[in-house]
């Protein structure tokens, strides 16, 4: 502790005063004296993001290193705000911010991260692992700490949580852009909308063409649900008699009402359950659109010129809207076929 104390009021020293980077890794030097103890760190910066970091210290000590704070300035309630471990097991850990409960304990963690909904910055060891530790901080955001030790290297990285720039480090890397619950279907998702983008050069209609195939993929599901509803909605006059004619007895009308339906092929559960199984799909592309950095500054048509930010004139909330109403008049129902 008096070690890492002493490191935060003592300046250090630098071997130069400007780094260039440059493809193959550009370095610089920092020493610092904390009393007897000289501590060097050597630090080589890539342009990727990415960087190494090299820390000796003259002799033992126990000090801790951290990768910094995540920015706050795309906060909101719907993305991933707080820390983020990959475990020796390769198992991924979250603590939103707000949720820290302090001196949380990772033995050989692969990745140590702190981001928000775009950016991040993180450790990583791959083959040795990290000793990470979670502290809490203001308004009990986690704060990660590394154990370092006297001759200590790992690598870390500093920037967006761009898929690709992540990947060409490292693909396990990409593990830091956090989709949730629905990551498993959300990481196929976002390398389809990828594809889509290097054969359309746009994000824009990469999303419509993905937005079509997964509608033609559940369509299936759509049509078996449309069927169903319809045909319960042609018994709806005869449950109707039913209710009437044993409403004071409910074990005779859920019997008859369990005939009916078998002998008209009917299921109660057929119009829920096939858009139920859609549901995960759906929260799935939301929460790509919403974490993909891809998008931030990405023109599509005439007047989007961000497809990270809402439609400034409304149009195609508007255009949702009347699409969704002329497909509900020409739907069929068994009132128009009654008519």
């Amino acid at each position: 502790k008096a070690v890492n104390a002493d490191a935060f009021v003592m300046s250090y020293s630098a071997d130069k005063n400007m780094v260039e980077v440059s493809e193959n890794g550009s370095s610089v030097v920092l020493t610092q004296t904390l009393g007897a103890l000289s501590i060097t760190k050597t630090l080589t910066f890539f342009p990727s993001g990415k960087y190494d970091l090299h820390v000796k210290l003259s002799s033992p000590k126990d000090y801790f290193v951290t990768p910094g704070f995540h920015p706050t300035i795309a906060v909101d309630s719907y993305t991933f705000h707080g820390a983020l471990i990959k475990k020796i097991d390769n198992t991924i850990k979250t603590i939103d911010d707000g949720d820290a409960k302090g001196d949380e304990q990772f033995a050989n963690a692969r990745i140590v991260a702190t981001a928000d909904k775009y950016y991040t910055t993180f450790f990583y060891e791959l083959e040795k692992g990290l000793d990470a530790v979670i502290a809490v901080g203001k308004d009990k955001a986690p704060l990660l700490f590394v154990k370092g030790s006297e001759d200590f290297k790992l690598s870390g990285y500093i920037g967006p949580k761009d898929y690709s720039i992540l990947k060409s480090i490292n693909p396990e890397l990409t593990d830091v852009v956090e989709y949730g619950f629905f990551t498993f279907i959300s990481k196929p998702l976002f390398t389809l909308l990828s594809y889509l983008y290097g054969v359309f050069g746009n994000w824009g209609w990469a999303i419509v063409a993905m937005t079509i195939m997964i509608r033609l993929v559940l369509y299936p599901l759509t049509y078996k649900g449309m069927v169903s509803m319809n045909k319960l909605k042609e018994l709806a006059p005869k449950i109707k008699e039913l209710q009437k004619k044993y409403g004071d007895d409910k074990q005779k009308l859920n019997m008859h009402m369990m005939e009916l339906y078998k002998k008209h092929g009917a299921n109660p559960m057929g119009g829920c359950l096939p858009i139920l199984l859609q549901i995960p799909v759906f929260f799935a592309i939301y929460r790509v659109l919403q974490n993909a950095i891809e998008l931030k500054g990405a023109a599509w048509i005439l007047w989007v010129h961000d497809l990270a930010v809402m439609d400034p004139f409304y149009i195609l909330p508007v255009a949702m809207g009347l699409t969704m109403f002329i497909h509900q008049k020409i739907t069929p129902t068994s009132d128009r076929k009654s008519t």
